[in-house]
């Protein structure tokens, strides 16, 4: 089929990475704004605009939160379909409490796990979850969306399409795809080094577009190669549930030998028990860490089977100070506070999934190596866009010559996926600002609103992508591209405008008073308007260029 390997690797190359460069092209940028999620929720939560707090009093804040909660309406009537018979008005037994925070974050969010009686599957549980104020244990509403934690950041791993996980299957695809594709660019491109420093930004469109797609590329290729084999490692579990489809019997009785072992009940024991001073737990767990030079912040707190004689409080560090993302787990027995387990060290094996896992999630403290992960995600955004004009450039004056309009359906995808991805992204943040608090009765809550007008916008910028596209299949250029960027300048310039006039949170004041979460992502808005500015520029006077050339090519046929 192919006369030598090169070829063979720069048809796969091409076609791999144009039939999923869409999906992955989401997966990098929301990828890189997940790298600053908790910066983003307190832009779009205007409540949560203080700083980062530590884990709270569990006996003063958090216990009396958790005994208040239950699940929402909406969780009940989801599990509805999973049960024999009707479901009780108040769940009683608990299974889990648990509250799990970061450096980054000013609110806590806990969770609580309650069995469900009559379920067809067996430990079956149904979970309420809250966003509280950790200095008082007062809640958040409910329906106010946290953009950067509960949407930018699940959208670069599931497309936010929960159907049969089938979003996490699409992108792990997509993930695996493109560790083929950068094997085969490598193979592409023999004189790798010299593509490192060579960019002609003067020469046509065509050179010019391919140069910076092989900077990109070349620049950020350890990046691209590391975090796309690491989110197949992360979501290992979901691509072969073996433990959970064939294995399970195995499965079960695997975790009841491991929990003989590890002293830690399996189940509950039927009978009534109390919760001593978790604070107390929190204290002696400090105490252990600093004894071996630890620190001692606290990342994650839970009790198992709550109220049970065989409940248990499990405290675990906060990996701040390293990469690997969790570990020394001291658990305690809840109506006494006895220490029952320390972690042991970790094997070889569970070291390397840790520290390839902390990696790619980062929730260690160090700030430069953060903007160096946005910097890669961008790059890599880059890289596949440059890589659909390419696409384009190469092939529309022989496309129009043919009458095939297939060039011209790939670049209205391309607009769509890059600027119109930029427009829903802008249009979801301007919809956080200009929605009330409170809407009226029967209509979706802010968050969902939110949803839906950010799936509105980027299906408005796809229409306009292919409405605008007929240029391309005469073999010029689709001024949609120059049209979204004029309209993403003027959105970005918006949103930051409308963040002073909801919050009077403005520029000067939260520079001023050095507050960078906010003042960070205004200054990202700005910076991503100027940019839009200086290419609806550039393609202006490339617009005009093409034109010109054209009519002469036109007036000698």
């Amino acid at each position: 089929m192919f006369s030598n390997f090169r070829l063979s690797m720069a048809w796969l190359h091409t076609w791999f990475g144009l039939v999923l460069g869409f999906v992955l092209m989401i997966a990098f940028f929301f990828g890189a704004l997940s790298v600053f999620d908790r910066e983003i929720d307190r832009w779009a939560v205007p409540a949560s605009r203080f700083e980062p707090q530590p884990m709270p009093s569990f006996d003063k804040i958090l216990k009396p939160v958790f005994e208040s909660m239950q699940p929402t309406r909406e969780s009940i009537d989801a599990m509805r379909p999973q049960v024999n018979g009707p479901l009780p008005e108040r769940f009683e037994t608990i299974s889990t409490w648990g509250a799990y925070t970061t450096h980054r974050d000013p609110v806590l969010g806990v969770f609580a796990g309650y069995e469900v009686p009559n379920a067809k599957e067996p430990e079956t549980n149904i979970w309420a979850n809250r966003t509280i104020d950790p200095r008082t244990g007062a809640s958040l509403p409910d329906d106010h969306l946290k953009i950067g934690s509960q949407f930018f950041y699940p959208m670069h791993y599931s497309l936010t399409f929960h159907w049969k996980d089938l979003g996490y299957w699409i992108v792990g695809f997509s993930a695996l795809i493109m560790l083929a594709a950068l094997v085969s660019g490598v193979v592409m491109h023999r004189k790798i080094f010299r593509e490192l420093f060579t960019f002609r930004p003067k020469k046509a469109t065509q050179r010019s577009v391919l140069d910076l797609h092989n900077l990109t590329g070349v620049v950020a290729l350890p990046f691209h190669f590391f975090f796309a084999f690491t989110g197949l490692v992360i979501f290992t579990g979901i691509y072969f549930p073996i433990t959970h489809t064939q294995l399970e019997p195995l499965h079960e009785l695997h975790e009841k030998h491991e929990a003989a072992e590890t002293g830690l009940p399996h189940d509950r024991a039927g009978v009534p028990g109390t919760i001593a001073s978790v604070d107390a737990m929190v204290a002696e767990a400090q105490r252990r860490w600093a004894a071996k030079g630890m620190a001692g912040d606290v990342g994650f707190l839970a009790v198992r089977h709550v109220n049970d004689a065989n409940g248990y409080v499990s405290i675990y560090r906060a990996g701040t100070d390293r990469i690997a993302l969790t570990g020394e787990g001291i658990h305690f027995k809840a109506s006494t506070g006895e220490v029952l387990r320390e972690d042991p060290p970790q094997t070889a094996v569970d070291s390397i999934n840790t520290f390839l896992t902390g990696l790619h999630l980062q929730h260690f403290r160090h700030w430069l190596l953060r903007w160096l992960y946005v910097v890669g995600g961008l790059l890599g955004c880059a890289c596949i866009a440059t890589g659909f004009v390419f696409f384009v450039e190469k092939r529309k004056k022989q496309h129009a010559r043919q009458g095939s309009q297939g060039s011209r359906v790939v670049d209205a995808l391309a607009v769509t996926t890059v600027t119109g991805m930029l427009l829903a992204t802008l249009g979801i943040l301007i919809a956080n600002r200009l929605l009330p608090d409170a809407l009226p009765a029967g209509w979706p809550g802010k968050g969902d609103m939110e949803r839906y007008i950010f799936w509105g916008t980027w299906t408005l910028a796809l229409a306009h992508a292919f409405v605008r596209s007929a240029p391309v299949a005469q073999g010029l250029a689709n001024p949609a591209w120059r049209e979204q960027c004029w309209v993403v300048a003027a959105m970005a310039v918006l949103a930051v405008v409308l963040n002073w006039v909801t919050t009077g949170d403005h520029l000067i004041k939260t520079l001023g008073a050095g507050y960078w979460p906010v003042a960070g992502v205004d200054l990202f808005m700005l910076a991503s308007a100027l940019v839009a500015v200086l290419t609806a520029r550039r393609l202006k006077s490339g617009d005009g260029v093409a034109v010109a050339a054209h009519r002469v090519e036109a007036a000698h046929v």
